[in-house]
């Protein structure tokens, strides 16, 4: 369902990806610290950008030791054609997107064989509807 995954150079946030049905993905990324309000998910054509850019609250207070950075990213997902974006939720530091692909209608089409010089419409068959002359 992804054709390939763009990396950052830090690779920031680590990410996994999970086949959670037949046809449904999971992209859940390591987002600790980021509020829903600090994050921004688009698609932008064949592409799932998430952003993260939090707000520096660190005016007026005096660190002996800063090992938690705010620091923003930017991910980037190429997602193939026909993927449809389920929906997203934050969940104890860890943002969750549900992807799903749509599963074809099956169509059953069936070919009459006309007797030469004659010309039979076609019929056109699709599973629990009515047949449809062409």
């Amino acid at each position: 369902m992804l054709d390939r995954v763009q990396k950052n150079a830090e690779g920031y946030p680590p990410y996994n990806i999970e086949q959670i049905g037949e046809a449904r993905l999971r992209i859940s990324l390591a987002v600790a610290g980021f509020s829903m309000d600090d994050l921004q998910i688009t698609q932008e054509d064949n592409q799932l950008v998430i952003r993260g850019r939090q707000r520096d609250d660190a005016e007026g207070r005096i660190f002996i030791h800063r090992g938690i950075a705010a620091r923003q990213f930017q991910r980037a997902f190429v997602i193939a054609e026909g993927i449809e974006i389920e929906g997203a939720w934050l969940d104890n530091g860890l943002l969750h997107i549900d992807l799903k692909r749509p599963m074809p209608e099956v169509r059953v089409r069936s070919i009459p064989i006309a007797t030469r010089g004659s010309s039979a419409p076609l019929r056109t068959v699709v599973p629990g509807r009515a047949i449809r002359e062409d």
